[in-house]
């Protein structure tokens, strides 16, 4: 790809076209209209940005508003949390809130209804990765049609069998097809942190930029993609997506997460982590591959 020019300067002044969310509870996720054509999604549940059963219905209201708006042709996904993209499952949330919602257009649950949506959208989806993306930080990753971290804050991670469960956003099906099937096992298994330049390395984020460039690259890449037309842009996306693991595929790794929640191993590796300080601001949380590896031995 030819090397991204900076940006210029907007002429126009950020349009907010939704806040996601209740009346009574502040939104977790904020959609922004920079032009007709060029939408920005901000994930925003401080401190570490969790993903609960809010934020997957939420995530719902973003992909029916792409769908049904016939100027989008980008969207870009970033954080209003430092340190945090998009971090693991609220485990403090009452599982059957989660699995109470109802299924998506597609059949599956919300949350790879949501994913399997935004790659077949006919919009660019990019992600811009500053911090952890954890879980189904990586997931949202992999279900984007391009991903551009910060080389010295961005961390990807597949943590879940770490603590004896199975991913529920479909790694298992896009992973192996991404970077091949050797390193996807060793992303999946090992449970480890991948820092932005070995994710880059193997292909499971487009670049590692530094990150004081990164938020004029992604800007600039997604102004130019949406001065271009849609249609083209729209049926390039549907014939590359001919290689796209099939739905069920997605269904299954859904299915084997619940079954894994259940699991006493799960169980005692989530009370494990919890017990160091898990799921709050501080060093399980940010090397949490580390503590993974503890917890094992």
């Amino acid at each position: 790809m030819a090397t991204v020019n900076p940006p210029t300067k907007p002429t126009t002044k950020e349009n907010p076209i939704a806040t996601v969310g209740t009346p009574t509870k502040p939104a977790q996720i904020r959609v922004a209209r920079r032009s007709p054509a060029y939408w920005r999604v901000t994930i925003d549940n401080p401190p570490i940005n969790v993903m609960g059963p809010e934020m997957v219905q939420q995530f719902q209201e973003v992909i029916n508003a792409l769908e049904a708006d016939e100027h989008v042709r980008v969207v870009v996904f970033d954080s209003a949390v430092d340190d945090y993209f998009l971090n693991h499952s609220d485990f403090l949330a009452k599982l059957e809130d989660l699995t109470s919602l109802p299924a998506g257009p597609t059949g599956l649950a919300p949350w790879p209804d949501f994913l399997v949506r935004l790659t077949r959208i006919p919009v660019a989806s990019i992600a811009l990765i500053r911090g952890r993306a954890t879980g189904n930080g990586s997931e949202i990753t992999l279900a984007c049609d391009m991903s551009f971290a910060s080389r010295e804050k961005a961390i990807l991670s597949q943590w879940e069998v770490g603590v004896g469960m199975v991913a529920g956003g479909g790694p298992m099906a896009r992973l192996p097809q991404l970077i091949g099937r050797n390193r996807a096992l060793e992303v999946l298994l090992s449970s480890e942190d991948i820092r932005a330049d070995q994710a880059e390395a193997y292909g499971y984020v487009n670049r590692a930029l530094p990150d004081a460039e990164l938020d004029a690259f992604v800007e600039t890449l997604a102004t130019r993609i949406a001065g271009f037309d849609r249609w083209a842009i729209a049926n390039t996306k549907r014939l590359v997506n001919t290689s796209l693991p099939a739905d069920v595929e997605l269904g299954a790794g859904w299915d084997a997460c619940l079954a894994s929640l259940g699991r006493p191993a799960a169980q005692g590796g989530i009370k494990a982590l919890m017990a160091q300080g898990f799921h709050k601001p501080g060093d399980v949380e940010n090397r949490l591959g580390y503590y993974l590896g503890q917890i094992a031995r």
